[in-house]
Protein backbone atom coordinates (compact mmCIF):
# COMPACT_ATOMS: atom_id res chain seq x y z
CA UNK A 1 0.00 0.00 0.00
CA UNK A 2 0.92 3.47 -0.90
CA UNK A 3 1.99 5.98 1.89
CA UNK A 4 0.02 9.12 2.47
CA UNK A 5 2.87 11.71 0.53
CA UNK A 6 2.62 9.12 -2.36
CA UNK A 7 -1.33 8.80 -2.56
CA UNK A 8 -1.29 13.09 -2.61
CA UNK A 9 1.43 13.44 -5.27
CA UNK A 10 -0.43 10.56 -7.15
CA UNK A 11 -3.75 12.39 -7.12
CA UNK A 12 -4.84 13.89 -10.59
CA UNK A 13 -7.57 15.42 -12.01
CA UNK A 14 -8.71 13.03 -14.33
CA UNK A 15 -11.46 13.51 -17.14
CA UNK A 16 -11.54 10.51 -19.24
CA UNK A 17 -12.65 7.88 -17.90
CA UNK A 18 -12.41 3.41 -19.12
CA UNK A 19 -15.54 3.16 -20.75
CA UNK A 20 -18.67 1.03 -19.11
CA UNK A 21 -15.96 -0.27 -16.07
CA UNK A 22 -18.10 -0.27 -13.26
CA UNK A 23 -16.75 0.36 -9.55
CA UNK A 24 -17.09 -2.33 -7.57
CA UNK A 25 -19.91 -1.73 -5.08
CA UNK A 26 -16.85 -2.52 -2.30
CA UNK A 27 -14.27 0.07 -3.55
CA UNK A 28 -17.31 2.68 -4.17
CA UNK A 29 -18.35 2.40 -0.02
CA UNK A 30 -14.80 2.47 0.65
CA UNK A 31 -14.31 5.80 -0.70
CA UNK A 32 -17.49 6.94 0.35
CA UNK A 33 -16.71 5.77 3.83
CA UNK A 34 -13.60 8.19 3.83
CA UNK A 35 -15.84 11.09 4.03
CA UNK A 36 -16.43 10.05 7.72
CA UNK A 37 -13.05 10.40 8.55
CA UNK A 38 -12.52 13.99 7.46
CA UNK A 39 -12.54 16.15 10.29
CA UNK A 40 -15.19 18.65 10.52
CA UNK A 41 -16.16 22.04 12.84
CA UNK A 42 -17.69 20.28 16.06
CA UNK A 43 -17.49 16.73 14.45
CA UNK A 44 -20.72 17.69 13.11
CA UNK A 45 -19.96 16.62 9.19
CA UNK A 46 -22.07 19.22 7.97
CA UNK A 47 -22.64 18.08 4.76
CA UNK A 48 -24.38 15.27 2.62
CA UNK A 49 -23.61 13.05 -0.55
CA UNK A 50 -25.66 12.26 -3.26
CA UNK A 51 -23.79 8.97 -5.39
CA UNK A 52 -25.13 9.18 -8.95
CA UNK A 53 -24.93 6.03 -10.94
CA UNK A 54 -27.64 6.54 -13.36
CA UNK A 55 -26.73 7.24 -16.72
CA UNK A 56 -28.76 9.80 -18.00
CA UNK A 57 -28.63 12.17 -14.68
CA UNK A 58 -24.93 12.24 -15.11
CA UNK A 59 -25.38 13.26 -18.60
CA UNK A 60 -27.94 15.98 -16.97
CA UNK A 61 -25.32 16.65 -14.43
CA UNK A 62 -22.30 17.24 -17.14
CA UNK A 63 -24.75 19.24 -18.99
CA UNK A 64 -25.58 21.60 -16.32
CA UNK A 65 -22.10 22.10 -15.58
CA UNK A 66 -20.31 22.24 -18.79
CA UNK A 67 -18.22 19.36 -17.70
CA UNK A 68 -18.38 16.81 -19.94
CA UNK A 69 -16.85 14.32 -18.27
CA UNK A 70 -19.24 14.27 -15.58
CA UNK A 71 -21.21 11.88 -18.17
CA UNK A 72 -18.13 9.82 -19.00
CA UNK A 73 -17.42 8.73 -15.16
CA UNK A 74 -19.40 5.82 -13.86
CA UNK A 75 -20.03 7.62 -10.46
CA UNK A 76 -20.36 11.26 -9.66
CA UNK A 77 -20.54 12.20 -6.04
CA UNK A 78 -22.15 15.69 -5.48
CA UNK A 79 -20.67 17.04 -2.08
CA UNK A 80 -23.40 19.30 -0.26
CA UNK A 81 -23.03 21.33 2.26
CA UNK A 82 -25.50 21.79 5.46
CA UNK A 83 -25.55 24.71 6.52
CA UNK A 84 -28.16 24.36 8.81
CA UNK A 85 -26.62 21.75 10.75
CA UNK A 86 -23.31 23.70 11.18
CA UNK A 87 -25.42 26.51 11.94
CA UNK A 88 -27.46 25.72 14.73
CA UNK A 89 -24.36 25.23 16.59
CA UNK A 90 -22.27 28.05 15.60
CA UNK A 91 -24.41 30.64 13.96
CA UNK A 92 -23.69 32.91 11.28
CA UNK A 93 -20.18 31.31 10.65
CA UNK A 94 -20.86 28.35 10.97
CA UNK A 95 -24.12 28.39 8.20
CA UNK A 96 -21.11 30.89 6.17
CA UNK A 97 -18.20 29.10 6.47
CA UNK A 98 -18.12 25.90 8.64
CA UNK A 99 -20.75 23.94 6.63
CA UNK A 100 -18.56 24.60 3.29
CA UNK A 101 -15.71 23.86 4.81
CA UNK A 102 -16.46 20.55 6.08
CA UNK A 103 -17.78 19.90 2.60
CA UNK A 104 -14.84 20.35 1.19
CA UNK A 105 -12.52 18.79 3.50
CA UNK A 106 -15.15 15.64 2.57
CA UNK A 107 -14.51 16.04 -0.91
CA UNK A 108 -10.65 15.91 -0.31
CA UNK A 109 -10.58 12.67 1.68
CA UNK A 110 -12.59 11.28 -0.91
CA UNK A 111 -10.53 12.10 -3.69
CA UNK A 112 -7.80 10.98 -1.95
CA UNK A 113 -9.19 7.48 -1.28
CA UNK A 114 -9.96 6.99 -4.73
CA UNK A 115 -6.59 7.26 -5.65
CA UNK A 116 -5.51 4.46 -2.84
CA UNK A 117 -8.74 2.54 -4.58
CA UNK A 118 -6.81 2.89 -8.13
CA UNK A 119 -9.84 5.05 -9.20
CA UNK A 120 -9.47 9.03 -11.00
CA UNK A 121 -11.45 12.17 -10.06
CA UNK A 122 -12.47 15.55 -11.03
CA UNK A 123 -13.86 17.88 -9.07
CA UNK A 124 -16.70 20.52 -11.03
CA UNK A 125 -17.49 23.45 -9.68
CA UNK A 126 -18.97 25.08 -12.65
CA UNK A 127 -22.33 24.76 -11.88
CA UNK A 128 -25.50 27.35 -10.65
CA UNK A 129 -26.82 25.56 -7.34
CA UNK A 130 -30.37 25.99 -7.99
CA UNK A 131 -30.06 23.97 -10.94
CA UNK A 132 -28.68 21.16 -9.79
CA UNK A 133 -30.64 21.32 -6.28
CA UNK A 134 -33.88 20.91 -8.51
CA UNK A 135 -32.28 17.95 -11.01
CA UNK A 136 -31.39 16.40 -7.70
CA UNK A 137 -34.49 16.99 -5.79
CA UNK A 138 -32.26 18.24 -2.67
CA UNK A 139 -34.00 19.60 0.01
CA UNK A 140 -34.10 23.35 0.56
CA UNK A 141 -31.52 23.04 3.46
CA UNK A 142 -28.40 21.55 1.29
CA UNK A 143 -25.78 23.56 -0.48
CA UNK A 144 -24.17 21.89 -3.60
CA UNK A 145 -20.47 22.55 -3.39
CA UNK A 146 -19.14 20.30 -6.02
CA UNK A 147 -19.06 17.44 -7.97
CA UNK A 148 -16.48 14.89 -8.66
CA UNK A 149 -16.49 12.29 -11.06
CA UNK A 150 -14.84 8.63 -10.03
CA UNK A 151 -14.09 6.03 -12.19
CA UNK A 152 -11.20 3.87 -13.14
CA UNK A 153 -9.04 6.42 -15.76
CA UNK A 154 -8.61 5.87 -19.45
CA UNK A 155 -5.18 8.46 -18.67
CA UNK A 156 -3.04 9.33 -16.16
CA UNK A 157 -2.89 13.71 -17.12
CA UNK A 158 0.96 14.86 -16.18
CA UNK A 159 1.59 16.86 -12.89
CA UNK A 160 0.55 20.06 -13.32
CA UNK A 161 3.19 22.97 -12.40
CA UNK A 162 3.09 24.08 -8.96
CA UNK A 163 3.61 27.08 -7.05
CA UNK A 164 7.20 27.50 -4.73
CA UNK A 165 6.63 26.95 -0.97
CA UNK A 166 8.57 30.25 -0.60
CA UNK A 167 5.65 31.81 -2.92
CA UNK A 168 2.94 31.03 -0.57
CA UNK A 169 4.55 30.70 3.27
CA UNK A 170 5.14 33.29 5.49
CA UNK A 171 6.72 32.34 8.72
CA UNK A 172 6.54 34.98 11.74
Amino acid sequence: MWDFFQTVRHRHSVRRYQADVPIEPEALHGVLEMALAAPSAGDLQSYHLVVVRDRDLRQRLAEHSGEAFLAEAPVDIVICADPGRSGERFGHRGREVFALQDASIAATYIQLAAVAEGLGSAWAGTFEEGSIRQLLDLSEGLRPVAILALGYPAEIPEPTPRRKLKDIVTYK
